[in-house]
């Protein structure tokens, strides 16, 4: 399984933080972002490559950050071109590019890198092979409010997922989606024919909501919680409620 991780955005929320440094690689205590959720992953024993989608303008960088890593697995640093946020693919494309370019063929463990998790990934490796299906996450998100700005999935008694909306105004569930998913070998063909049939480019979610209307998929409630860091208020929390863990 190939542990892929979608870093190729340019954190404008962030402004002058990651103007010209990226998101996953700002400091959280002695750690990074990134170097948070690699720790957990790289333990698991499925994971045979640690494959980091980011763009040029940051792709220096990243390639400086592995060659001071010492993690089990190696990681491999993909470029995808493009040096502004008007010009970014989305991230939905940076999957299937980097796909394209290292002939990827294997199960996928697809992840966001702006978030700190508190709970292992193994569990939903597990869960996968349990139920042997391609997989999302879930969470119960009790805001509405914040249910419109997510996908929503709806679910049967053995967590298969029946639909998935993106941002809707009227959610069915409190089931909220985070950005982590697995997309096994056996789908990659719907995955890289995803965007010719009318896959939305821009958001990982738009995959998931494709993949849930043309290939059976479980979902698997986070055994823990997560803190998503998505500007400068996040960030600098982040800094203070974690940094001395």
């Amino acid at each position: 399984m190939k542990n892929i991780v979608i870093a190729a955005g340019y954190a404008t929320r962030l402004g002058e933080l990651t103007k010209n440094f990226p998101k996953p690689l700002l400091k959280i205590g002695k750690s990074t972002i990134l170097g948070r959720m690699l720790d957990d992953i790289d333990k698991i024993d499925d994971i045979d490559e640690h494959i980091i989608i980011t763009n040029h303008r940051f792709a220096g960088i990243f390639e400086k950050w592995r060659s001071e890593q010492h993690y089990s697995k190696p990681i491999t640093v993909v470029d995808d071109g493009t040096e502004t946020n008007e010009t970014r693919l989305g991230a939905v494309c940076d999957l299937l590019f980097a796909m394209d370019k290292l002939n990827i063929d294997d199960d996928m463990l697809v992840v966001a890198a702006d978030n700190l998790l508190f709970f292992s990934f193994r569990e939903f490796v597990d869960f996968a092979k349990e139920k042997e299906t391609s997989c999302i996450m879930c969470h119960e998100q009790p805001s509405v409010e914040k249910l419109q700005r997510t996908g929503v999935i709806v679910v049967d008694e053995q967590m298969k997922v029946l639909e998935m909306a993106e941002k809707p105004q009227e959610p069915k569930t409190h089931w909220a989606v985070p950005p982590f998913y697995i997309y096994l070998k056996k789908d990659l063909g719907l995955v890289r024919q995803s965007v010719k049939n009318g896959c939305g480019k821009d958001a990982p979610g738009n995959l998931a909501h494709y993949m849930v209307e043309h290939t059976i998929m479980h979902a698997w409630k986070m055994s823990g919680g997560r803190f998503d860091i998505g500007s400068l208020d996040t960030y600098y929390e982040a800094v203070e409620r974690y940094g001395n863990e």
